[in-house]
């Protein structure tokens, strides 16, 4: 029963977000709080103590810890710091005209060719997502090209997905997360002495064909926004920096650009190397930034005030997405769907496991966190395929190939889903709407390629 109401429970969330039948704060805090007092009814309450007793009531008081809980809110509470000072950090910079000059020297090279722009995105995000950290891509990358897109009237959809893409394919090297967790989880099962990076390696020219693949992609978004503007509206456009208003006049700091470039700069440094949490290391340039550009006390109060509104809802949604994760992580629905998932491949598909696994490992992300499908599902699923005579890492070859790295960046359970769509001003319905297949296509195109190439033995 937890894993068919934990099925229900994403499937209709999912549902409501994508036809925007509810908004992704209310879908996420009301759908796991339904099901999750159903769940109550069936959560043995003690196994060792009172083997298949349910008490409904303790279980429903325990719906409050289970949602504030370190699998809950508490999972996110930091990077919910993050986004409040990583909003204003950026926010500040912003007033302050920081981004104009930059926007115009990229134009000066791309041009306002869509093609080339979002070649050029997906460039950057794979370059930036070198250190493994979705956050930290999306906040280098998303800000200065908003404007970007902006400019020449590309959808910023666009901008998320080719982002998206090229982050999430990047995320499969192995000192990225899911690579480790599905390294970590089987070697601790086997008990084998073989590194991360031999778990990795046979994978790497199927990932390289995937980062293709986006390039590809990438290009087919860029034609399409070029036809959708029209040849003629794009010839011999150059970018005509929009006459500012009084306001932006006021808060324009054009004498402090090099230092808010240095800024940013060392903003970006001190992420990738300082071992500070991104929170810390926000909440402290964001100091920087309002005593430099807005020293007046009114002043930086102001900005605070014109950035509150994108501070909220972001914020909001994701301590919403942490409800999500408590009440399914809480109430075991998570387990029961793993293995639900498990007992319905029948026998005769054995051999093919790791196909398999391949093929539902992108959509799987919307289902399981990255620490529930590694820890908790892979190895079952592993157990489950030497039965068949497969071996374990082929499973976990072909999970990570999908699960958690194409995946991550269209799956409400990670917060750096919510700053993708947030920074990028996109709806996270329509998000996944466009960016879900095009993910589900780069994870297929590597699973194949592994296979061909022997990477993934079936």
């Amino acid at each position: 029963m937890l894993a068919a109401l934990g099925f229900i429970t994403v499937l209709v969330m999912l549902v409501l977000i994508m036809t925007k039948k509810a908004s992704p704060l209310v879908a996420l805090i009301v759908v796991p709080m339904i099901t999750g007092i159903i769940a109550c009814a069936f959560i043995v309450t003690d196994p060792e103590a009172a083997p298949g007793v349910v008490d409904f009531v303790a279980n429903f008081k325990g719906l409050g810890g289970m949602i504030t809980g370190a699998d809950g809110i508490g999972s996110v509470a930091a990077t919910g710091v993050m986004f409040i000072f990583s909003i204003l950090f950026f926010g500040i910079l912003t007033d302050a005209g920081t981004f104009r000059p930059i926007i115009r020297k990229i134009l000066n090279v791309v041009g306002t060719d869509p093609i080339k722009i979002c070649i050029g995105s997906a460039l950057l995000a794979m370059i930036v997502h070198l250190d493994g950290s979705g956050a930290v891509t999306f906040l280098i990358c998303i800000p200065p090209l908003v404007p970007l897109y902006d400019a020449v009237g590309m959808k910023r959809t666009t901008l998320a997905t080719v982002v998206a893409l090229a982050a999430g394919t990047m995320n499969t090297l192995p000192w990225g997360g899911p690579t480790i967790r599905a390294h970590t989880a089987l070697a601790a099962m086997e008990g084998t002495e073989a590194t991360v990076t031999e778990f990795f390696l046979p994978t790497l020219p199927a990932i390289l064909v995937g980062l293709v693949c986006v390039f590809a992609i990438a290009i087919l978004l860029g034609s399409l926004e070029k036809k959708r503007l029209g040849a003629v509206a794009l010839t011999g456009k150059t970018y005509v920096e929009p006459e500012l208003t009084e306001e932006e006049k006021k808060l324009a700091r054009p004498h402090l650009f090099w230092v808010n470039i240095l800024l940013i700069i060392a903003a970006i440094v001190s992420l990738l190397f300082s071992g500070f949490a991104p929170a810390v290391v926000f909440m402290a340039y964001y100091v920087l930034a309002t005593l430099i550009n807005y020293p007046k006390v009114s002043d930086s109060k102001a900005r605070v005030d014109a950035h509150a509104k994108d501070c909220l809802m972001m914020c909001s949604v994701l301590f919403a997405a942490g409800c999500f994760t408590g009440i399914m992580t809480g109430t075991g629905m998570i387990t029961e769907m793993a293995n639900a998932l498990v007992s319905v491949i029948p026998n005769s598909l054995g051999e093919f496991f790791p196909l398999i696994v391949g093929i539902i490992g992108m959509p799987a992300s919307l289902l399981f966190d990255p620490d529930s499908f590694y820890y908790g599902v892979l190895p079952v699923l592993a157990q489950t395929a030497e039965g068949f005579g497969v071996l374990a890492a082929d499973v976990g070859r072909a999970a990570f190939l999908g699960q958690m790295t194409v995946g991550f960046p269209v799956s409400p359970l990670t917060a750096s889903t919510f700053l993708l769509v947030g920074l990028s001003g996109v709806d996270l319905g329509e998000h996944q709407k466009k960016t879900i297949p095009f993910a589900w296509i780069v994870s297929l195109v590597m699973v194949f390629v592994a296979i061909l190439i022997g990477a993934i033995q079936i």
